[in-house]
């Protein structure tokens, strides 16, 4: 079954690309194609991080509290009653590990968000546009839709018609944080070859993304020998995760591939497992298999 039809049979609408790593041979679906990429963001997010680490403009162990005003709801330090207080390496912990929105938004903050553009921009990715972080996204659609707060907007969003999810700026490469799926993988290949920053800072990354907690999508689709390193992102009607597999054998093959249903509900594992397939049928392309 190939690529597009992995895709068909899943019922969704597919992009992909798939990179080998050191040959740069690569296979793709609408590779080049702008797609919103939502929390594969923070991939870049982490690396900069990483970067300011390295370099020593940054202490990973400075210490932040989370306050009621920071909290963006969701996985994580978000979902917490309480006052948190960590450290800004457990921010891109929980950042990477459970794609926590609040640990993203403070940790932009204390970076600069003017340096993500910049740092695309340095790496060659003149595709991929960062506007912003986590609250400036969920700002933008309680602002779409009219809602107040997040409460407000799980009320309205329901009873939208599929023309008005379709027109909400979160959706719309245009207006939104966006890339290609060329782009992610070539992303990737310069974090798994040393070639981002310095070898600790990609070291780094590559150390978060494979912690982190989602597992049905890639990851789902290969073998246990297979390690799968990875950066989900979700959206309503819209799965995406860019990550790389590494063979035993010594391959690896940076992969980004989004899915879209037009059934908005967030967690459907059917199309997390469209992904995971699509992502294996490419890297079997890749290795002749």
């Amino acid at each position: 079954m190939s690529i597009i039809e992995v895709f068909a049979d899943g019922g969704v609408e597919g992009w992909l690309h798939a990179r080998d790593i050191d040959s740069d041979r690569t296979v793709g679906v609408r590779p080049d194609e702008p797609v919103v990429i939502s929390s594969i963001f923070k991939i870049l997010l982490v690396l900069e991080f990483a970067r300011q680490v390295t370099a020593g403009t940054i202490d990973p162990a400075e210490r932040v509290l989370l306050r009621s005003g920071d909290r963006l709801g969701g996985w994580g330090t978000g979902g917490c009653a309480d006052d948190v207080e960590l450290s800004l390496r457990d921010l891109a912990y929980f950042t990477m590990s459970v794609s926590d929105n609040t640990a993203a938004d403070v940790l932009i903050r204390r970076i600069g968000p003017d340096l993500l553009p910049m740092l695309a921009a340095e790496l060659g990715l003149t595709r991929t546009r960062v506007l912003g972080g986590p609250r400036q996204m969920l700002e933008s659609m309680f602002a779409d839709v009219g809602a107040r707060d997040g409460a407000d907007f799980a009320r309205i969003f329901p009873a939208l018609t599929a023309d008005q999810v379709a027109g909400l700026q979160v959706f719309d490469p245009e207006r939104a944080t966006s890339s290609t799926p060329a782009e992610l993988t070539r992303l990737l290949q310069l974090i798994w070859r040393d070639a981002a920053g310095p070898a600790a800072a990609c070291e780094m990354v590559r150390a978060l993304m494979g912690r982190q907690m989602a597992w049905t999508r890639l990851a789902a689709a290969f073998p246990p020998a297979v390690r799968v390193t990875g950066k989900t992102g979700t959206l309503p009607g819209l799965h995406m995760e860019a990550g790389v597999a590494e063979f035993p054998d010594g391959g690896r093959y940076a992969l980004a591939v989004f899915a879209r249903t037009q059934d908005l509900a967030a967690t459907r594992l059917d199309v997390d497992l469209v992904l995971g397939r699509a992502a294996r049928t490419a890297v079997a392309e890749l290795r002749g298999e």
